[in-house]
């Protein structure tokens, strides 16, 4: 993605990945799955719309960075990282960067594309062995009834997209889109809800929302006009729009990745109450903001755009959907 004319602005308002160039049909698919799990979040979050108005109105572009994902790291059955890592490795993502977290028990892996304007895919994964004998039963009550995990069958026919093969290409997007927008298992008690959030708001937030998107972010980079052109102007031109932002810019001015947020969407979430079906309000999704600088290519010498991720920022956007 690049220009930052009106007309590019417009279309990306549409899906910001629908306009990545695309070399075949297993790139246009991947393309297709990020706008549909982006029209899911912008409906859920709206300070997306105050943002996507902002650079419409500033000519500018928006270029998607990466999005966040939680699972549950577990023996029996097996969940964690895998459990929808898959699907982007069969799209042709590869692994580029570990993280760990030892005060919130959390791994993490981020994925890259080979077509680079793709976003990266950041995935974490909640050590549950590190938690309570009470928090291990919670979660293991809640992921009894995680459905079967996505079959060899589905990931060896997006894998094969790049070949033409199209047959049944909707329905297999369909496929694709309900495993992250789904929840993978029953409808958790409200009561286990509201326990695992005193010791963990990460495993309360995976128990209501499964796999659904954790957050979007906007490359700063990506913006091309000088009124939008560093992570304080943006982030000023949201809370002039009244969108509620992060009350600090993680990283110092000129480092290597510079981020901050809006505050998370609260939807309601499906949990059971004394047997029957319930709702309560519950933290979702923040957008992300993102501002990357220059690092030296050890192979090259020569200066390039770090594109990975910093384990004490990335520490404190988890926060972000702390319930309040």
């Amino acid at each position: 993605m690049s220009g930052n004319s009106g007309n590019h602005a417009e279309s990306a308002m549409k899906g910001p990945h629908g306009v990545i160039a695309t070399v075949d049909d297993r790139e246009r698919f991947t393309a297709e799955l990020f706008d549909a799990l982006w029209s899911r979040y912008r409906k859920r979050v709206s300070y997306v719309v105050e943002y996507e108005r902002i650079v419409r109105e500033a000519g500018a572009t928006f270029v998607n960075d990466h999005i966040a994902l939680r699972t549950f790291a577990c023996q029996q059955p097996l969940t964690g990282i895998a459990s929808i890592s898959r699907v982007f490795e069969a799209l042709g993502y590869a692994s580029a960067g570990c993280y760990n977290f030892p005060n919130k028990h959390l791994s993490a892996i981020h994925f890259q594309h080979a077509n680079r304007e793709f976003p990266k895919v950041f995935i974490s994964e909640l050590r549950t062995w590190e938690l309570s004998r009470p928090a291990q039963q919670i979660i293991q009550r809640i992921v009894g009834s995680h459905r079967l995990a996505i079959g060899v069958e589905t990931l060896a026919a997006i894998s094969n997209l790049s070949a033409g093969n199209a047959e049944n290409r909707q329905a297999l997007l369909d496929a694709v889109v309900s495993q992250f927008h789904e929840l993978p298992w029953d409808a958790s008690e409200k009561d286990d809800v509201t326990a695992l959030n005193d010791e963990s708001q990460y495993a309360a937030w995976v128990a209501v929302h499964g796999y659904n998107v954790n957050h979007f972010t906007s490359l700063i980079n990506s913006h091309g006009i000088e009124t939008l052109d560093d992570i304080e102007k943006t982030i000023d031109a949201l809370r002039k729009a009244g969108v509620p932002m992060k009350a600090e810019i993680e990283g110092a001015a000129g480092s290597k990745l510079r981020q901050s947020a809006t505050e998370a969407a609260v939807i309601d979430v499906a949990v059971r109450e004394n047997g029957q079906e319930a709702v309560m309000p519950w933290s979702y999704a923040y957008m992300e903001l993102a501002e990357r600088g220059d690092i030296v290519d050890p192979e090259t010498g020569k200066p390039t755009r770090f594109e990975g991720f910093l384990g004490p920022q990335a520490t404190h956007l988890f926060e972000m959907t702390k319930v309040k």
